[in-house]
């Protein structure tokens, strides 16, 4: 049986990837609304979260750049969740392999719950990951994009729903062939 710390955490988590599209769940008292304070870090472009058919819960948000990522981790609400859970962790540098110019930046945050002994004493969660993108060139959109509005992706086409479309040129020469 997990301890009160550990069902706690499990609540906490899912209470905070529950999805903006359905009534919120009850933030645990003491845990932090990490939406919320996603949302309100200066270069935040967007959050989203979801459900994965796995059963994962994501959280998705869009930065505008690696400085932006920055103030969102070394900002009192992660460095707080941080602590929580992870109180004796090593120290880093975040994002050290990453250049100073590049944005934007899409983080993915998922974790998969279990009932059972979790990846850490005090987590029930069977997997845990933060992952960082940036997009391609390209892609097709129609009627919107996930991504949020302000993220504007290069040579993507964009299509309406009666079939006209914005076909971007091809770029002459492209760092990815």
């Amino acid at each position: 049986m997990p301890s009160p710390r550990a069902r706690l955490a499990l609540v906490a988590t899912l209470a905070l990837l529950a999805g903006t599209a359905r009534p919120a769940l009850a933030q645990p008292e003491g845990f932090p609304d990490l939406v919320s304070g996603l949302r309100a870090i200066e270069g935040n472009l967007g959050v989203e979260t979801a459900q994965t058919s796995s059963g994962k819960q994501v959280i998705f948000a869009w930065f505008e750049d690696k400085e932006a990522v920055l103030r969102w981790y070394h900002s009192d609400m992660h460095r707080g969740a941080q602590d929580m859970f992870f109180p004796d962790r090593p120290a880093h540098e975040p994002l050290a392999h990453i250049p100073d110019d590049v944005g934007p930046i899409l983080a993915i945050a998922s974790i998969t719950p279990t009932h059972g002994a979790g990846v850490a004493e005090n987590l029930p969660v069977a997997q845990i990951s933060i992952e960082l993108y940036a997009p391609l060139p390209g892609g097709l959109a129609v009627g919107g994009t996930f991504a949020p509005e302000s993220l504007e992706v290069p040579h993507m086409m964009k299509a309406g729903p009666a079939g006209e479309h914005e076909h971007p040129e091809a770029p002459a020469a492209s760092p990815y062939r």
